[in-house]
């Protein structure tokens, strides 16, 4: 009898690609490019998601971690789970976000150019 060998864990690249289907609705970004994902921690059984919202007061936090649960069930191998913790430190910042981000919205650092 042989065994199966070891599933690899999913690898970061992977992971962010499957965040980035998840959108903010409010400000029309996805979460990744939005900065709200703080830290991918994978092993082949388990995702480790922690993330933040532009605001504690956020309407839409809910939701949007349901979505991101919904995603990651999805793209995720047979028998990876996800663990998603919100978290509220460091408090997001636009700084946080991605160069592509920033161009979204017009918030180019001057020192760029």
């Amino acid at each position: 009898m042989t065994s199966d060998p070891p599933k690899p864990a999913p690898d970061d690249a992977s992971i962010r690609k499957l965040l980035r289907r998840v959108v903010d609705p409010e400000v029309g970004m996805n979460i990744v490019d939005l900065g709200l994902v703080y830290r991918i921690e994978a092993t082949p059984q388990r995702v480790l998601v922690e993330m933040t919202m532009t605001s504690p007061a956020c309407p839409l936090g809910e939701m949007i971690t349901d979505e991101v649960k919904d995603v990651l069930a999805r793209g995720l191998p047979p028998g990876c789970a996800a663990d998603i913790r919100l978290v509220w430190e460091p408090p997001w910042q636009q700084s946080m976000m991605s160069e592509a981000g920033k161009r979204h919205f017009g918030w180019e650092d001057p020192s760029d150019g």
